[in-house]
């Protein structure tokens, strides 16, 4: 009991596909952690597994150390925020602030401005990985912000992870998961082109997508879509 004790506590917003597997993570670990929903009933596992439920963002952060995000959009962090219920209105100064969502550099910017107000650090901090990834704790977190900030939420991060980037000031981790986002976007859609290409012109697309996919234009992405 002690041990759990002696452990930071910490708030999650959101519990989608992505979160969910993440709150597993941390109730796994023997993190003390409250949740928040906008759909209550997907958090019934996890109350299960001992999660505390509250109702609203403000309400899930009032004795958190550190507050992790993960939702679908700016709007929706917006609101999680700096709605009229949001989490930085309770959050404790000197809490750390995880956004994990993909997210513009504007609001980004703004959310850091406003965490700083509050006297508070936020860390931006999107992942690569999707369902699996986070369920195992295979996630690569992209990390901008304060160095400090980062290495109080290390072991809390290490636990839903295998690789931690950090790649410098607020705003950075943003930046590059958007880049990455682009150029897998790329990618997709030039392989779809090329399966395209080869169906219409009646060639072995299977001898051909082999080759394809361990030339010099394959990658890690094209191989798996293929």
């Amino acid at each position: 009991m002690n041990q759990v004790r002696s452990k930071p506590s910490i708030a999650l917003l959101g519990l989608g596909i992505m979160g969910s597997g993440m709150a597993c993570r941390l109730i796994g670990a023997g993190f003390r952690l409250t949740i928040y929903n906008r759909t209550a009933q997907k958090a019934a596992s996890l109350v299960g597994r001992g999660a505390k439920l509250a109702q609203t963002p403000r309400e899930a952060v009032e004795r958190a150390d550190m507050i992790i995000s993960m939702v679908a959009d700016d709007a929706s962090s917006r609101n999680v925020w700096l709605g009229e219920k949001g989490a930085l209105g309770a959050a404790i100064p000197g809490a750390v602030l995880i956004e994990s969502s993909t997210l513009s550099l504007p609001w980004i910017k703004e959310l850091a401005a406003a965490a700083a107000a509050r006297g508070c650090e936020l860390l931006d901090a999107p992942v690569t990985g999707s369902k699996a990834q986070a369920a195992s704790g295979e996630l690569t977190f992209l990390v901008g912000g304060a160095p400090l900030a980062l290495e109080r939420v290390r072991i809390v991060l290490s636990v839903m992870s295998r690789a931690i980037v950090y790649v410098g000031p607020s705003g950075n981790g943003a930046l590059l998961k958007l880049i990455n986002n682009f150029l897998c976007g790329v990618q997709v859609a030039s392989l779809a082109e090329a399966v395209a290409w080869i169906e219409k012109s009646g060639a072995d697309g299977e001898q051909m997508l082999e080759f394809l996919k361990n030339g010099a234009g394959g990658s890690p992405l094209i191989q798996v879509d293929i």
